[in-house]
């Protein structure tokens, strides 16, 4: 029998293409997607996590085509949905989960990084949305494109000046292009999360452990955990289905109530405060580290 969310859902028998489907978040984007009859197909760089998840999908008997190769690429891209429409004649939704950065002060960095940086983070959503398009209108069913971005499209990110402004540009690209494709029922929403380690996010903190310090991690979110990867997924299963089909140009933020608290950290003694308290700060002077 059919449940309430399959029914309302209607993602059985849908086609979707990630870029970036395998390995950390990606990986669980195209494991949810197919877990709920999703065909996916997928593209990424990993060589061996391409491997892995192709092993995965083809154990659950899972329908879908997997390649290696690089989404920033544009006849590389241009490939895969050629695939797609042999494989499969139709696309209902596209996730673009590519991205990447490192951390640089900005009146340090070149023009080479740059360019580099608006490559990885917003121009192959350009060129995907571009091909996903006219495939989705040509099917007639509307659809749904979905882009992963960050917290830090949404604040001040000291350090990464580019890879921010990149995925706020990415943010401002779907809430236009939502109103422009509306009239054919294609919905463009981004996903933002905060701190869900992954193998990239531990690059980006110089390879030590996301949560390494259980205190820390609850002062600075919320909810007092951090992310999964299937926290993330959720999302872009929910935002890619019929549940959010009057839903477009906007942002989810599955991020433990980070951008909620903007700023304001729950310290163990004093409560929330934007500020270090005074105590932390003495602690810190008397020991010469960090006291958190």
């Amino acid at each position: 029998m059919t449940g309430w969310f399959e029914q309302r859902g209607g993602l059985e028998g849908t086609v979707a293409l990630v870029t970036g489907g395998a390995g950390g978040l990606g990986e669980a984007i195209v494991t949810d997607l197919a877990d709920n009859g999703v065909r996916v197909a997928l593209i990424d760089r990993d060589e061996a996590a391409v491997a892995s998840i192709e092993r995965s999908l083809s154990a659950a008997g899972a329908h879908h085509v997997a390649v290696v190769g690089d989404a920033r690429d544009p006849d590389q891209l241009a490939a895969l949905f050629g695939r797609v429409d042999d494989e499969w004649g139709r696309l209902d939704t596209l996730v673009n989960v590519v991205g990447g950065t490192f951390k640089a002060p900005f009146a340090g960095s070149t023009p080479k990084a740059w360019d580099a940086l608006l490559r990885t983070n917003l121009m192959h959503v350009l060129h995907a949305s571009s091909l996903a398009i006219p495939r989705m209108r040509v099917g007639g069913r509307g659809g749904s494109i979905v882009n992963v971005t960050t917290i830090e499209a949404h604040r001040g990110a000291p350090n990464f000046a580019v890879y921010s402004a990149a995925k706020a540009a990415v943010a401002q690209f779907a809430r236009t292009l939502a109103v422009e494709l509306a009239p054919d029922a294609i919905r463009v929403n981004c996903v933002a999360p905060d701190l869900a380690p992954t193998p990239n996010m531990e690059k980006i903190s110089g390879g030590r452990p996301i949560g390494s310090s259980p205190m820390g991690v609850r002062i600075a979110v919320p909810m007092g955990r951090l992310g999964t990867p299937q926290d993330i997924s959720s999302s872009v299963v929910f935002l890619a289905s019929g549940l959010s089909s009057y839903m477009t140009g906007i942002t989810l933020h599955p991020d433990g109530g980070t951008f909620a608290a903007s700023g304001w950290f729950n310290w163990p003694e004093d409560g929330y405060l934007n500020a270090v308290p005074v105590g932390v700060l003495d602690a810190m002077d008397t020991t010469g580290g960090d006291a958190v």
